[in-house]
């Protein structure tokens, strides 16, 4: 194909052996080598531009996080912020959490900690860290103040349920809007089946283990009624352990029966009744009539976004990597 629209016209040479030609094959070598230490040029002014606008943007997202935050020097209630799904690689991240939590409960001028919660729920086990880690800091807070306890009030905005009512029940009271939604005290896990799909399809799966069970939940493989039980089994175990949480924190509160622990899920105004919740408030007037202060200081911070984006791209690299091996797994969440 000819490409003389896109490249520059030049003068044919003379032939070999004429009178000009020498002249001509040296301009010709001259102009090369100019054309060439400009476009050199080009490139590495735009490749200085390209780095320039990088170290422009890297700075602008993270200064807002990297830049230091003077520390309150009058009383104040300690904030805590646990917003989306509570996942070991979120903002509400047990680790975060607890973090926020630790600093909290360690400065001299907090006067409570308010725990706001708009979480559908997540992981269980991060859940149950969360959980957990609030009531110690409770006891070891009461020990070294002589018996003064730190108050710990959970606020529910537009969702607390499963994960986030779990974090949630360790607190000494829980406040909601009416139009919360409230509760999903339940354990599931999520799967698919597709083994009538591949035999109308005339596809033979080859899965081979070393263990009767090591294909269990294979989505390409039929159920077993005896590996159905036994993860009903597990699901059941996890279920009981959020039950008793719940009751550890509630305690005669709750007003319901069974139903409060099948997974359903009530408006703020109904889990008051029904003793999920104890009343109608917002952080601010908890902070103002509970705790005696105006002041609110956020302990909570999230995640600088360009680890957020570094994390990505490195987790679409490895995708891509294991695919074109053939080595992508199927993973099934518990919420």
């Amino acid at each position: 194909m000819n490409w003389k629209f896109w490249n520059k016209r030049r003068d044919s040479l003379p032939e070999p052996g004429s009178e000009d030609w020498d002249r001509a094959l040296i301009n010709r070598v001259v102009i090369e080598y100019l054309d060439d230490q400009r476009k050199r040029r080009r490139w590495s002014a735009l490749f200085k531009l390209s780095i320039l606008i990088y170290a422009v943007v890297t700075f602008a997202f993270t200064a807002q996080f990297l830049a230091p935050r003077s520390a309150p020097t009058e009383d104040h209630a300690a904030l805590v912020e646990i917003n989306g799904i509570i996942d070991a690689d979120s903002d509400a991240s047990a680790d975060r959490i607890i973090f926020a939590l630790r600093a909290a409960f360690e400065s001299p001028l907090v006067k409570g900690v308010l725990l706001r919660i708009n979480s559908p729920g997540g992981s269980l086990v991060q859940g149950g860290y969360i959980n957990d880690e609030i009531r110690r800091l409770k006891e070891k807070y009461k020990k070294e103040h002589d018996g003064k306890e730190m108050p710990v009030y959970a606020i529910a905005v537009d969702i607390c349920a499963s994960g986030g009512y779990y974090v949630a029940v360790a607190a000494d009271a829980i406040y909601v809007d009416k139009a919360s939604l409230v509760g999903s005290i339940g354990v599931r896990m999520d799967g698919f089946g597709f083994q009538d799909t591949m035999e109308k399809l005339g596809i033979e799966r080859r899965l081979l283990t070393a263990g009767v069970n090591k294909g269990i939940l294979d989505p390409f493989s039929p159920l077993d009624p005896s590996q159905r039980d036994f993860i009903q089994g597990v699901l059941d175990r996890l279920h009981a352990q959020f039950i008793d949480a719940v009751k550890q924190g509630r305690g005669d509160k709750l007003k319901g029966g069974d139903e409060l622990f099948s997974g359903l899920f009530w408006s703020g105004q109904e889990a008051v009744e029904l003793g999920l919740a104890d009343g109608l408030s917002n952080s601010t007037q908890i902070a103002r009539d509970l705790l005696g202060t105006d002041k609110v200081v956020k302990y909570s911070k999230k995640r600088n976004p360009l680890d957020s984006m570094v994390r990505r791209l490195g987790a679409m690299v490895g995708f891509g990597i294991r695919e074109s091996l053939g080595l992508t797994t199927s993973f099934v969440w518990l919420h």
